[in-house]
């Protein structure tokens, strides 16, 4: 997937006819599409072609439990052209965005919904829009993050690694703790596995991180949460991501992918208005700085 090509003339006018739709309007589906279903999928996949010879697979799974709807609404009617018109702007030019939802796997009919790889404006805006928000969770102050990994893990094949030995990228987006575990009846009925056993999250992030450079944007909802903080920190490091404002979720994502292969981040973030370029330069303080201590950020980090 991902052959087309990013057109801004497009997202202009898409943004533009999103600005009179209402949620409702816009996420019609009320159950999982079809198109989304994880089940039986062997393989996303991310290539090279004509129009991108050089692929980077960027994977964001976004929390669709709860108040975190809010957070594909606001790509979809606006952030994902910034996403995109960041990358092409700042060295990644043939970037392929693979849109993914979370949920709870033991309290939602649909914790997870996987899209394609894809570059071109059209195909970006029906991925997200074909999300069912489920807006469920279970209470319990954790989410299951860890499917995007699973999945990312097992289930996509991308070029940039395959040919070039370069990592894709991977963001989970949420404001909760990851389930510990990941039980084998559970990859039986959301995966459609014949047979499983219980996977721990820290073996699945490992699967996940020989392809994937694997970052968490913790939303914060203007406050701290230190139990949730401390638990990511343990699994990621400096690639904890805390976001206190989540208007700001696609330029941080952008940033983190353009800086990681090697652009300069003030030069990034002067394309950003004022507010925004210091909010992004403050979230990504503590990971510019980890990539920066890595010469070959691009294979090492």
């Amino acid at each position: 997937m991902g052959g087309q090509a990013w057109s801004g003339d497009a997202f202009q006018n898409l943004r533009a006819t999103r600005s009179t739709q209402t949620r409702q309007q816009i996420f019609t589906n009320s159950s999982l599409d079809k198109t989304l279903d994880p089940k039986g999928v062997q393989f996303r996949e991310s290539r090279d072609s004509d129009v991108h010879p050089q692929t980077v697979a960027i994977l964001v799974a976004l929390d669709v439990t709860g108040s975190m709807g809010t957070i594909p609404e606001i790509l979809v009617r606006e952030k994902f052209g910034t996403l995109m018109e960041t990358l092409i702007a700042h060295g990644v030019p043939d970037a392929q965005v693979m849109f993914a939802a979370i949920g709870d796997h033991y309290a939602d009919t649909t914790p997870l919904q996987v899209g394609q790889f894809e570059s071109g404006t059209e195909e970006l805006n029906q991925c997200l829009s074909k999300i069912y928000l489920e807006g469920g969770g279970g209470g319990t102050g954790k989410e299951s993050y860890s499917l995007a990994w699973l999945f990312a893990g097992r289930h996509t094949s991308i070029d940039c690694f395959e040919k070039r030995g370069e990592k894709g990228f991977l963001f989970t987006i949420g404001d909760e703790g990851v389930h510990s575990v990941l039980e084998g009846a559970t990859l039986q009925r959301i995966l459609g596995y014949q047979a499983a056993e219980d996977t721990p999250t820290e073996a699945l992030l490992k699967e996940a991180e020989r392809m994937y450079h694997i970052f968490h944007l913790n939303i914060r909802h203007g406050q701290s949460s230190n139990g949730i903080e401390d638990q990511w920190k343990k699994l990621l490091g400096e690639r904890l991501i805390n976001v206190d404002d989540y208007n700001n979720v696609a330029e941080i994502i952008a940033t983190t992918v353009a800086v990681t292969r090697g652009a300069d981040i003030t030069k990034v973030v002067s394309g950003f208005d004022d507010a925004t370029a210091k909010a992004v330069t403050h979230a990504l303080v503590k990971v510019s700085g980890e990539i920066v201590k890595h010469s070959e950020g691009i294979m090492n980090l």
